[in-house]
């Protein structure tokens, strides 16, 4: 007869795990004897990627310690690998901060909000998810020029939102807390913020009523000739060269097959309604720049236009830390981590390979998607957002880790929130030094870099 450990049993065991890694040794921050110098590390991180655009990689990153520390993640894993950690482990985002948050529509329509970020996914300790996240919270209040109170309570609401909200999934079925998600009703219904309340439903508005042939093709395609093509704007969108073009061209239908095969029958049904017209090279984010990404225009007819998405999948910066993945493909790796994590994912997801042997990931474009306007957030709204980063990642972390275990080692009382908060400010500190450090490699030479 099968039995099953009670929840207040599990509450207790992840209590117990205090006695290894005592909550307050989370506070500590202090390089590791035999910490890399970080310019090592992206340059490292680098490999691999097309050379003639690492200079825009390196110019969004030198901007501002915030704009570093978004492209820094591999310098951020070598470091949390130093830091205490329960021994609990789940399905991490991997590149866990604050603009890696954001809406979407999901395949019935509802405008949820989630992680939307999964490059880095990977299996490991909760713990540095929630570090990374309540970090980006300094340092994103630092970089808005919030006192040093203010960045605080940021980061302090962050912590504060993923501990009580892990109780709550701890409390619920297996089904309701894979079935949870939060939606935009729900956090305009719970702003107090009435001018950033209109603010999200004009956004939102705007999104819901795009139409991919009257918003989105005409600004990133054109018709000549009876063919559709993406138009170019470089150095952030560009085709390949002539000498380039036959091999792309045959590259491109092979990896493109391979994308199929990874899908459903029923999207599969879908997909075939629609003709490659165009592949066209994209620069995107900050730490993906130099990887191998794409737009993918896709016609059904003359008059129903889809924007796809392809983007290399490389190893994830957590791997020389917690070990290699499961998955052969990273691309399978990151959609298996997004279909774990997510609420709702893209119908569009899947992974493919080249005949390179390059791996991929695709997805929808765009679908609804909003990106925080974290740039222009007063305290306030700050202090809001991190309640809702700190549900959402609760969610995902709920979903394939131990809600009930977590939630014991955590506690009922503000411990664990100050301890993170703490941690963060000393991580902040750090991760200025570490920008500083490119800045310097910039002057001296060492990396280049193309400022837009």
């Amino acid at each position: 007869m099968l039995s099953f450990q009670p929840i207040s049993e599990r509450f207790e065991i992840g209590k117990s795990l205090r006695e290894k890694a005592p909550r307050e040794s989370h506070a500590e921050w202090k390089p590791h004897t035999k910490r890399r110098h970080p310019v090592d590390i992206l340059i490292e991180s680098s490999k691999g990627r097309l050379p003639n655009l690492l200079p825009i990689r390196y110019g969004r990153m030198v901007q501002s310690p915030f704009t570093f520390f978004r492209g820094a993640a591999a310098v951020m894993a070598a470091d949390l690998a130093h830091t205490p950690n329960s021994g609990l482990e789940l399905q991490l985002c991997g590149d866990c901060h604050l603009l890696n948050f954001g809406t979407f529509a999901t395949p019935e329509r509802r405008v949820i909000f989630d992680l939307n970020d999964f490059d880095e996914t990977l299996p490991g300790p909760w713990e540095w998810d929630l570090k990374r996240l309540v970090a980006s919270f300094i340092i994103a209040s630092r970089s808005n020029g919030f006192s040093k109170r203010d960045a605080r309570e940021s980061a302090l609401a962050c912590a504060r939102s993923y501990r009580k909200r892990m109780v709550e999934f701890a409390e619920m079925t297996a089904l309701e807390v894979w079935y949870a998600s939060l939606d935009m009703d729900t956090i305009m219904a719970m702003s107090e913020n009435k001018e950033s309340v209109q603010r999200i439903k004009k956004r939102l508005a705007k999104a819901a009523n795009r139409h991919v042939l009257e918003d989105d093709f005409p600004k990133m395609a054109e018709s000549k000739h009876g063919k559709h093509r993406i138009r170019d704007n470089p150095p952030l969108i560009f085709h390949p060269s002539r000498s380039e073009e036959e091999e792309f061209q045959k590259n491109l239908k092979q990896t493109y097959e391979n994308y199929i095969e990874s899908t459903t029958d029923d999207r599969r049904v879908l997909l075939k309604r629609y003709k490659i017209c165009d592949l066209a090279l994209k620069v995107v984010g900050v730490g993906s720049v130099g990887t191998r990404c794409g737009i993918l225009l896709m016609m059904a007819s003359e008059r129903d236009p889809l924007f796809l998405q392809v983007k290399e999948a490389r190893q994830s910066v957590l791997e020389p830390y917690l070990g290699k993945s499961v998955y052969k493909n990273h691309g399978q790796r990151v959609v298996a981590g997004q279909r774990l994590m997510q609420a709702a994912s893209d119908i569009f997801l899947g992974w493919t390979q080249g005949e390179n042997g390059i791996k991929y990931y695709i997805r929808q474009l765009r679908d609804m998607k909003l990106k925080p306007l974290v740039e222009i957030f007063s305290p306030y709204e700050m202090r809001r957002y991190g309640k809702f980063c700190g549900w959402a990642l609760a969610r995902a972390h709920a979903r394939s880790g131990d809600a009930a275990k977590i939630s014991g080692y955590l506690g009922k009382s503000e411990v664990m929130e100050e301890v993170l908060a703490e941690f963060a400010e000393r991580y902040a500190d750090q991760n200025e030094l570490d920008h500083k450090s490119l800045v310097e490699a910039v002057r001296k030479g060492k990396v280049e870099v193309y400022i837009e």
